[in-house]
């Protein structure tokens, strides 16, 4: 066989797409707008639970060639809204807290996962950006209550932070350091999880 012949053409195009194949194997699963909820908690020294959502979001998970998944969520803070609490509201969007004019957006990244997570529990490693200060943390997933996580019902995930950790240390007498992540989250229908 000659280098230029249609038979060794037809085998580097055949190598070529076996190579390509695991990029090819990636899927990309949206996260269902009407199933999903990302927010946040936060309590008042006084005993009050300050219920924060983020109106507006990002979120996706992606299936890797080896077959675990990745999670990437993006949370934008110019629509954040403390529910029921318009002056707190004002207060999560102001450069005392999420500074949503410098940094309109809080990122996490897992680390790839076994999708066995979702069914059992446990903990989802990962990167979480706020305020441009980027620090490794984890979400507690609860075991799930269906056969299907992610598609039949929510992947509940919950997580703590300290604010004072991402320069966010405003009001600390009246506001506790702590602020709890809660995510409920499901994938579009008939999507990979």
């Amino acid at each position: 066989m000659t280098p230029g012949s249609p038979l060794v053409r037809l085998g580097a195009l055949g190598l070529g797409l076996l190579a390509a194949w695991p990029l090819q194997a990636s899927e990309k699963s949206d996260f269902d707008p009407a199933h999903t909820r990302l927010g946040f908690e936060l309590r008042t020294r006084w005993g009050q639970v300050l219920d924060g959502v983020f109106k507006r979001y990002e979120g996706d998970v992606t299936r890797l060639p080896d077959g675990r998944h990745q999670v990437r969520l993006r949370m934008y803070t110019r629509d954040v809204e403390i529910l029921g609490h318009p002056r707190y509201s004002e207060w999560a969007r102001s450069e005392k807290f999420f500074d949503a004019d410098r940094y309109p957006v809080v990122v996490f990244t897992s680390k790839p996962y076994d999708e066995r997570l979702l069914r059992e529990g446990g903990k989802l490693e990962g990167d979480l950006s706020i305020k441009g200060i980027n620090r490794a943390r984890s979400l507690d997933v609860a075991p799930s209550t269906c056969d299907r996580p992610a598609r039949d019902c929510d992947v509940l995930a919950t997580g703590a932070v300290r604010r004072s950790d991402y320069d966010m240390d405003d009001w600390m007498v009246a506001v506790s350091d702590r602020v709890v992540f809660v995510l409920r989250a499901r994938v579009r229908d008939g999507a990979q999880p």
